[in-house]
């Protein structure tokens, strides 16, 4: 499986996109994104190793600085760590929620996180949705929309390649959003 492939959501037989209008976050401010953070949440993590939530997840213990939080409300424990039934019963106010869910519960989502008090809202690949990043962004949230945080990580710390495959090469250069 390929990492693209593993961060992105499966997408409904049938289902078409909406024009895309709203403006993209570039590469910049993903990776500023990225360096400020200190929390992610992830919204929809599943303790299933077959869901694309599950390999992100795995990946932002063991290779990112990120203090990782799972919210789903028919868990209590994600990778050892507990599971949260919502955004708002986390002991923090994360920096991104990274979420993993279908398309109509964005808007509710992104309201989450607002009211959680989080910084960007951050949508995987697969999922875009104008209304969600609408209400995040009138309430001052960054947004993400179409991008995996794991990608996205691992392509600023020179492990990716630009189009988001293992390049298997390794470096001496110092890790762009080391701590």
């Amino acid at each position: 499986m390929s990492d693209t492939n593993a961060c992105a959501l499966p997408t409904p037989a049938g289902h078409h996109s909406a024009p895309r209008t709203w403006p993209s976050a570039g590469v910049q401010e993903r990776f500023e994104i990225l360096r400020r953070a200190k929390t992610i949440a992830i919204v929809g993590a599943s303790d299933n190793p077959a869901r694309a939530s599950y390999f992100v997840a795995t990946y932002l213990r063991g290779s990112s600085p990120y203090d990782v939080y799972y919210v789903n409300p028919r868990a209590t424990e994600i990778l050892g760590q507990p599971a949260y039934a919502s955004l708002a019963d986390l002991p923090v106010a994360p920096d991104i929620v990274d979420v993993f869910r279908k398309h109509d519960d964005l808007p509710g989502v992104a309201q989450e996180a607002v009211d959680a008090g989080a910084s960007t809202l951050w949508l995987q690949l697969g999922s875009w949705h104008e209304g969600a990043a609408k209400i995040a962004a009138d309430a001052g949230l960054s947004v993400v929309m179409d991008r995996c945080v794991k990608i996205e990580h691992a392509r600023f710390h020179g492990g990716l390649h630009l189009a988001g495959f293992d390049t298997g090469v390794l470096s001496s250069k110092r890790q762009l959003l080391s701590r």
